[in-house]
């Protein structure tokens, strides 16, 4: 080992919190060249005619000038198009990933005993990591072999460990089935002034489900979407609504200017064109219908019940399966080694039907 090594070496022991140096980064594999199926994408782009409007406005932006802080034209082209009740507001972050870091920073205490994050498990990789960053404690309560809430456990964790937070994916990543919504009512009551539940929603757009229209219910409810899932992956744009108090605190936490001026002009216009957005959505819908069905005919295979714009199977060797299929220039999320309840589990994004028919066809090869 080199002077420097050791030097840089001691800097990082001396300076670097030990739970981020023995932490992993956040890798995404490289996927050109291959039929990308593993990050949950709409495949579809928009229109020409559309995409040319597009570009003359990303033309037209002010690059030279911060963005707009308050993002008020952006706001209220949400809250008018995406269901977000009267009188109430949004919170924008660059993808929800920011949004989680928020609301954990926002909960999590300076000395003392520390705040405690928990999410049914398994579940998105980002809640444990940003509880863990922001100095929190994750708790993971284990879901039912059949994908369901188990809320007697979940009610339980929330009587011993007091959370601050509690997500409750709607529909569940990496699973992709809804929780039943009276479960999580009871979890949202039970937490009642003590701790705060976010539903995410980040695949409402195919799930056609939502407690957005539930927040004056709840003031302890927040509910978390993205933009992502519904074809703007590209432009890193996330949402969230809740109590206008609570938003308050949140604000407090987000830094300025968190969202840029492209994606603000981006995703303004797709916007004042969601019918086109929403339309895609449907024959998304419609592909994982003829997509399961086809998986579910393939002896050793059993698929589980989605929401999403994905589905997760089981399939006899997963760790085989995924190799054969890169080998075939398809690439999916091998889930086996996230969980135990997903031994064998591999996730697949619901595609064109192209896509979908080549997936096929290969995975009928590995298996």
């Amino acid at each position: 080992m080199t002077s420097g090594t050791t030097s840089i070496d001691k800097l990082i022991t001396n300076t670097i919190r030990e739970d981020v140096r023995n932490a992993g980064s956040y890798v995404v594999p490289d996927a050109s060249g291959y039929i990308k199926l593993d990050a949950m994408e709409n495949p579809y782009e928009l229109p020409d005619e559309l995409r040319a409007e597009l570009g003359q406005r990303l033309a037209d932006a002010a690059l030279n000038r911060y963005p707009v802080a308050s993002y008020t034209t952006l706001k209220q082209k949400i809250c008018a198009g995406l269901g977000v009740p009267a009188g109430y507001d949004v919170l924008l972050g660059n993808g929800s990933d920011e949004l989680i870091s928020i609301m954990a920073t926002a909960v999590a205490k300076q000395g003392g005993q520390r705040a405690v994050v928990m999410a049914p498990t398994p579940a998105f990789v980002m809640f444990a990591r940003s509880a863990g960053f922001a100095g929190a404690d994750y708790v993971g309560v284990p879901i039912k072999a059949d994908f369901s809430l188990d809320l007697p456990a979940m009610l339980a964790a929330i009587q011993t460990h007091k959370p601050a937070l509690v997500f409750l994916a709607y529909p569940n990543n990496p699973t992709g089935n809804l929780f039943d919504a009276e479960d999580m009512v009871a979890i949202i009551e039970a937490l009642g002034e003590t701790g705060i539940v976010v539903a995410d929603e980040a695949y409402q757009p195919f799930a056609k489900k939502s407690f957005m229209g539930r927040l004056p219910e709840f003031p302890n409810l927040v509910v978390m979407r993205t933009l992502s899932k519904l074809g703007l992956a590209g432009i890193r744009l996330g949402y969230l609504s809740g109590d206008p108090k609570l938003l308050a605190e949140f604000e407090k936490v987000r830094p300025p200017y968190n969202v840029n001026v492209l994606t603000q002009v981006a995703a303004e216009f797709a916007l004042d064109h969601l019918d086109v957005l929403d339309q895609q959505a449907e024959m998304l819908n419609a592909e994982r219908t003829r997509l399961s069905t086809e998986l579910a005919a393939l002896p050793g295979v059993e698929v589980f019940p989605s929401a999403a714009n994905f589905i997760s199977l089981r399939v006899p060797d997963a760790d085989q399966v995924c190799a054969r299929l890169r080998d075939e220039k398809v690439l999916i999320k091998n889930l086996s080694k996230m969980d135990k309840l997903l031994a064998n589990c591999i996730r697949v994004t619901v595609s064109t039907p192209e896509e979908n028919t080549a997936f096929l066809t290969a995975l009928k090869a590995s298996l």
